[in-house]
């Protein structure tokens, strides 16, 4: 079952269901990880989907390298979970020391949004989504911004920010479970 992981995830450009196979493959195992380390059902949950969309973003550019897929999917997990506890612990310390303004998105920052480097797939994919979804995606997966730090861009609050990413994903998650 590993050796197809590298072949899996180079057939994903051409076909997503490749990455669909890799992802009901390994959804538990990277749930379990995070909810193991977060004790947070909603954030492990977060998490798992964040390392995936990541993870389809990336494999475009995966290469095997001898070892398992698996390891790179756990290194793109670390990785999230890591940003993670820095950014909750930089935004509890602010939280502490500054009063938060909400502020409007810009025409420029929404335009700096659309032109992150998003491959072709991942781009369709996206234009599936409704657009609050898809940007909320856009900036929290792609731009690595905090739910609270695109509530106060958007005026939204940080919990309607997690629901629309959530649900995003949620949303790409059932299309890859049913292109099977």
């Amino acid at each position: 079952m590993r050796d197809d992981d590298d072949d899996l995830l180079s057939r994903t450009r051409e076909d997503p269901e490749a990455f669909g196979a890799f992802y009901r493959r390994y959804e538990r195992s990277v749930l379990a990880y995070f909810a193991r380390r977060t004790h947070d059902p909603e954030l492990a949950a977060d998490l798992c989907a964040e390392t995936f969309a990541a993870a389809l973003i990336a494999s475009r550019r995966y290469v095997a390298r001898g070892e398992p897929a698996t390891a790179w999917l756990f290194a793109i997990a670390r990785h999230k979970l890591l940003r993670s506890i820095d950014r909750d612990r930089a935004e509890n310390r602010a939280r502490r020391r500054l009063g938060m303004q909400r502020q409007e998105l810009t025409d420029e920052a929404r335009e700096a949004i659309e032109r992150l480097t998003v491959d072709d797939l991942s781009r369709e994919l996206l234009d599936q989504l409704p657009e609050d979804q898809a940007e909320a995606i856009k900036t929290r997966v792609l731009g690595e911004l905090s739910y609270e730090e695109i509530g106060a861009r958007t005026g939204a609050s940080p919990s309607t920010v997690r629901k629309r990413v959530s649900r995003g994903l949620a949303t790409l998650r059932k299309t890859f479970k049913g292109a099977t």
